[in-house]
């Protein structure tokens, strides 16, 4: 029985990439660095803000450059985080019959708190019954800490939960917890990747959660 479903933000709730890109040059531009593209900045992303900017950045960038780099790139995401950003089509149907089926759900992101609290309440009011993205003090994604204390605080157990992402980060991660991993197509890295990293479940739309869900009755 599957009654606790965890998502991953970047990439399986919501399409940020453009967003993500943005504020990556922006941030880039305040030192005079070259843009990134798109499918370049799809490669960086699911690690934190942080790394992003470190991979976007030349790699003889100076550490002070990097933070100069960073705090502009928070400075104008928190400004355009909704410019193009949308969730994934299906997400919010499957949100709803989720909580019709009495299914607890929240979301692990490495994307800094603030912003994950933000975006869910944008988006996605009232959908979760909790939400994190990355603190001070909380070890990162792939480090299951953050799963056990959602898991805790929703009073769930790893048997009885999955975990959705669409990154070798995310499937690392539900390794690591313990929990079932689903992998989603329509993010930012391949189907061949997910199944590299060993997948339990691999679905090309939200609604197979559903089907997993009564397939595990």
């Amino acid at each position: 029985m599957i009654d606790t479903v965890i998502f991953d933000m970047d990439g399986t709730l919501l399409d940020t990439l453009e967003d993500l890109t943005n504020a990556t040059n922006a941030g880039l531009a305040v030192k005079g660095y070259s843009a990134r593209s798109l499918e370049e900045v799809r490669s960086f992303v699911g690690n934190g803000v942080e790394f992003l900017m470190r991979k976007a950045l030349p790699e003889d960038a100076s550490e002070k450059d990097m933070e100069i780099c960073l705090a502009a790139f928070k400075d104008y995401y928190a400004r355009h985080w909704q410019d193009k950003t949308k969730p994934y089509n299906g997400i919010l149907a499957l949100l709803s019959a989720l909580k019709e089926r009495g299914v607890r759900t929240a979301v692990i992101s490495n994307k800094y708190d603030k912003a994950v609290a933000a975006l869910c309440e944008d988006y996605f009011p009232g959908c979760f019954d909790a939400a994190r993205g990355e603190r001070e003090g909380v070890p990162r994604k792939p480090a299951p800490d953050g799963i056990f204390s959602i898991l805790e605080e929703l009073g769930a157990q790893k048997e009885s939960a999955i975990y959705v992402g669409d990154s070798e980060v995310d499937m690392d991660t539900a390794k690591n917890a313990g929990l079932v991993s689903v992998g989603v197509t329509w993010g930012f890295r391949s189907q061949e990747l997910l199944e590299e990293k060993g997948a339990d479940h691999i679905i090309d739309r939200p609604a197979r959660i559903l089907d997993l869900i009564d397939q595990a009755k």
